[in-house]
């Protein structure tokens, strides 16, 4: 017996060497497997497989049937009224808490569209936010007055300096409604107005107390605090301080960092004359809210306003000013003050977004003037420098309402009333059952030969109707004009009928070999 070898392809000749000497190296590897571009046949099946996907079909034709055979109907039927005692009002009571249940679902059902558009629409309101500016002073001439001179003993902790201290407080509902009533005894006061050098009427609460509210640092993105340049003297210009919100750790994304949650911010200058510093405060908000435009704040009437406020205002006095086209909805004409905003005659509505990012500028700071005072007769009785700022927070009910809207305990409610709802539907069957039978029974004991004769009669009629063989009394067709036609009075309105759609709907599609 010969022995097997395996063949190989014929050896190719190396391909001539290129001028220079240089040689092209052979490719290494083989073709990649090849994959024909035609069509490709179908797996066969396993028997397995087969009597699985005959059984998910046998459950899913089992669940078709429970089903149609389920019942939906909660309304009793028609004449259970006159079945029932003359004195008896069950049928009453129970159409008018079908009523009742109706009106119910529709306002909590309108109740609940209208708590979740609110939490869409984020709304805020304003409160006051007090913000009390001193300093103290160290090491100052006045202080040290007892130095004697001839000790040469100057150390660098002499050096005069001084601390200027910036702290917030959100002020309480009863706060608020308690200055203004005293505002209101001398005269209108203006929400916005700043009050400056005034003593602190409400000293600010304990730390435990001021941690279960908003913290100064809440409201704002940054801090920054210019010294104005003197106009004489040995010291220059001090340098700007700054403090900037760091951004939320992905790993604590609920908590903010140390250097971002707090009530009060100091910081340290050297120094031994007076000096003026302007506070700017930038404003955080979420949304971003934005300063308008001259031009945009004429259409919508709003000096600040986010972006969605802005679009949905704009898009608001397209509607008023009835500029939407009648033959393309999405374009609209542009009168003299949109002209302004958008230049152009004809505008898209989708691009309203980016006709507005023009006119948006960012909110200026809120600006806080205040004197650094190192004088002995400041400190003698210093008092604070007190601004009431204006700023935006969440509404309290928001909470509520919010968990509320996604409360787990409304998912288990709706399976509890959909399952009562299902027992009644059983119950109102039976009903229809029992008063189909006391039908029968009676119209049977009042004239039993009539009442066979018809029955028979109905009873051949359906099954004529059913195998499409029915005829009326002149010998019409049973696939006439009135056989078609529906409502309430015609034979497809009759229970028969109804049972023998259900038996056809209920019976199994036959396999297909």
């Amino acid at each position: 017996m010969q022995a097997q070898y395996r063949g190989y392809a014929p050896q190719h000749a190396p391909p001539p060497p290129r001028p220079g000497g240089q040689h092209v190296q052979p490719r290494r590897g083989g073709i990649g497997p090849m994959i024909s571009a035609g069509p490709h046949h179908q797996v066969p099946m396993t028997q397995a497989q087969i009597n699985q996907q005959h059984h998910q079909q046998q459950q899913a034709n089992q669940l078709a049937k429970l089903r149609s055979r389920k019942p939906t109907d909660k309304n009793l039927p028609e004449g259970v009224d006159e079945i029932l005692a003359a004195d008896s009002d069950v049928g009453v009571a129970y159409k008018n808490l079908r009523d009742l249940e109706r009106r119910l679902d529709a306002t909590m059902t309108r109740k609940r569209l209208d708590i979740v558009d609110s939490l869409n629409r984020s709304t805020k309101r304003y409160k006051t936010l007090r913000i009390w500016i001193s300093n103290t002073a160290e090491d100052q001439f006045w202080q040290n007055s007892g130095l004697n001179v001839d000790t040469f003993d100057f150390s660098s902790n002499l050096e005069s300096s001084y601390r200027v201290k910036i702290e917030g407080r959100l002020l309480d509902d009863e706060e608020e409604e308690v200055e203004a009533a005293e505002k209101t005894g001398n005269g209108e006061a203006d929400p916005d107005k700043m009050d400056t050098d005034v003593p602190s009427k409400a000293a600010p609460k304990p730390a435990a107390a001021a941690a279960k509210r908003s913290r100064l640092s809440h409201f704002f993105k940054a801090l920054t605090v210019e010294f104005d340049r003197p106009k004489g003297g040995r010291q220059g210009s001090e340098p700007t301080v700054e403090w900037k919100k760091p951004e939320r750790t992905p790993a604590g994304a609920g908590n903010l960092p140390a250097m971002a949650d707090f009530d009060e911010f100091s910081f340290k200058r050297n120094g031994d004359e007076n000096a003026n510093i302007t506070i700017s405060l930038y404003r955080h908000e979420d949304p971003e809210r934005y300063e308008l435009s001259p031009e945009l704040a004429d259409i919508i009437d709003m000096r600040e306003a986010t972006r969605q406020e802005a679009v949905m205002a704009l898009w608001e006095y397209i509607k008023l000013m009835n500029l939407q086209e009648d033959e393309e909805k999405r374009n609209f004409r542009c009168d003299d003050l949109l002209r302004k905003v958008i230049p152009r005659d004809l505008g898209y509505i989708p691009q309203l977004n980016d006709y507005i990012t023009p006119h948006l500028r960012p909110l200026p700071p809120i600006k806080l003037a205040y004197t650094i005072r190192v004088d002995e007769e400041f400190h003698r009785d210093p008092k604070p420098t007190i601004y009431d700022v204006r700023v935006a927070v969440e509404d309290p009910l928001r909470a509520r309402l919010w968990n509320f809207a996604h409360s787990p305990q409304y998912a288990s409610m709706l399976k509890d009333v959909a399952a009562l709802d299902d027992q009644l539907a059983t119950l109102v069957q039976a009903v229809a059952h029992s008063k189909a039978k006391h039908t029968f029974l009676t119209s049977m004991a009042n004239d039993p030969v009539g009442f066979v004769r018809s029955w028979m009669s109905s009873q051949k009629r359906d099954l004529e109707v059913i195998k499409g063989e029915a005829t009326r009394g002149a010998g019409e067709d049973g696939t006439g004009d009135e056989w078609r036609r529906g409502g309430p009075n015609s034979i497809w309105a009759t229970s028969n009928a109804r049972e023998s759609v259900n038996v056809l709907l209920s019976k199994q599609p036959m396999m297909r070999t």
